[in-house]
């Protein structure tokens, strides 16, 4: 097939069809020279690009619809429960002002002939791995960001599929519509920070690229929320020092970023001139980020473990924020005296960052094991891991839960300008490096 298409496959400016893959002949054809659809992709660099970013769209919502034809033309949100917020919605359900983690009362409001189903998180990993599975017959370098999205590095397989990676990537877009019955939106670059980017761009069923060329003209006309990490509190801050737009962050010099803003300006600098080395790493699985620590004497008491067990949260949490990313499940580790390990676990509501929720879930799972037995080993840590753009939601059961989250985040700004011993909480303070209990002699 590629040999056919070689001629105009060396022309990206012509591009191709999404709907059939055929290679067009002219440049300025505005539908489908031989199925007449208008869906055709062009770009300069097209044919050069390998980085993707694959996210399937509404996806609790579709595969609801899809098991539920009657649904098809309605609004649907998925979510309620004790929380009461939505946890996806489908496009028709946006139209009308829908959000994901907007309240369900206030979504309602908004969309009040909306059909509502609870979440069934077991058919949806199922679908999640048919979707995986097909991903991963592309390329051996799938790295799974969450359910339902993953990065792809696709360079070098041009021999195998006999077509380049932007070819590759529109036939596996119509094979999981066709064939699991989901759509999904590509986004297409050479690094995973505008592949992530791109994939945002025209959903549902879009496919965008950025290229190397474009990126500085492309990224200074963006707001700084654009670069992932910068959520609303951090923007706030950025707009307190006048900073809107990318190309404010493109005029300062890397050390001014660093100054102002420590380990976050730094990302600043890099990602908004368009700068992420970040390669895709295989993991076929459950990620997590966690931190452990083993302790010199064996320790069972409540009061030597619970402030070990705040500091590692914290340390989590650092882990998290930096990467601009959050997880669902909490995962408490406790090691024995005898070296039996045990696991306990905790899936959330919805994503989390915030060391005050990943030490109170933990918490929660350590006071059941805090029953006398000696541990020589703690560890706390989050999975089911996700961009962060989604995480800590508003609690319309803990009121209290929005004003701590807005005290740990002036808490990681005084840490970021004068060291992590800056600020401690009662847990840990006087405790050690690690909230580990001071022994006298």
């Amino acid at each position: 097939m590629f040999a056919a298409m070689r001629q105009a496959v060396n022309d990206p400016q012509a591009g191709f069809c999404r709907d059939c893959l055929t290679p067009q002949q002219r440049a300025a054809a505005r539908r489908c020279e031989h199925c007449g659809s208008p869906r055709l992709l062009r770009h300069s660099e097209l044919y050069r690009l390998a980085i993707a970013h694959i996210d399937c769209d509404a996806f609790y919502a579709a595969v609801e619809k899809r098991d539920r034809p009657e649904l098809r033309d309605k609004p649907l949100i998925i979510g309620g429960g004790k929380r009461g917020v939505v946890s996806t919605a489908c496009y028709i359900a946006r139209i009308n002002g829908v959000r994901s983690a907007m309240p369900m009362f206030k979504a309602l409001e908004a969309c009040p002939h909306a059909v509502v189903l609870p979440p069934d998180m077991e058919k949806y990993a199922r679908v999640g791995r048919e979707v995986r599975d097909r991903m991963t017959a592309l390329t051996p370098l799938v790295e799974p960001i969450s359910i339902d999205e993953a990065f792809l590095d696709l360079a070098g397989t041009e021999k195998l599929h006999g077509m380049p990676p932007a070819l590759v990537l529109a036939r596996f877009a119509r094979a999981v519509e066709d064939e699991i019955g989901i759509t999904v939106s590509v986004g297409l670059s050479y690094c995973k920070f505008l592949a992530k980017v791109a994939s945002d761009f025209n959903k549902p069923r879009g496919f965008a690229v950025i290229g190397e060329a474009e990126a500085l003209g492309f990224l200074a006309e963006q707001p700084v929320t654009l670069i992932w990490g910068v959520g609303k509190a951090f923007a706030a801050t950025l707009e307190r020092d006048g900073i809107r737009r990318i190309a404010q962050l493109q005029a300062m010099e890397r050390g001014e970023l660093m100054k102002r803003y420590g380990s976050m300006g730094d990302r600043l600098y890099h990602l908004s001139r368009g700068l992420d080395e970040r390669r895709v790493h295989a993991d076929h699985d459950a990620k997590s980020v966690s931190a452990e620590t083993t302790f010199d004497t064996d320790l069972a008491s409540p009061e030597d473990l619970v402030p070990v067990l705040r500091a590692l949260s914290e340390k989590v949490s650092a882990r998290l924020k930096k990467a601009g990313i959050a997880g669902r499940t909490v995962v408490l580790k406790l090691k024995t005296r005898d070296f039996r390990l045990r696991t306990r676990n905790r899936r959330l509501a919805d994503p989390t960052r915030l060391a005050d929720r990943i030490f109170s879930t933990g918490h929660e799972l350590l006071r059941k094991e805090t029953d006398g037995t000696r541990y020589r080993l703690i560890g706390i840590g989050v999975s089911d891991l996700s961009p962060d753009d989604k995480a800590d939601p508003s609690d319309l059961v803990d009121v209290a839960a929005h004003k701590r989250a807005l005290a740990e985040g002036a808490i990681d700004r005084l840490r970021e300008k004068y060291g992590t011993k800056a600020v401690e909480t009662g847990y840990t303070f006087g405790k050690g490096s690690r909230g580990r209990p001071q022994r006298e002699g």
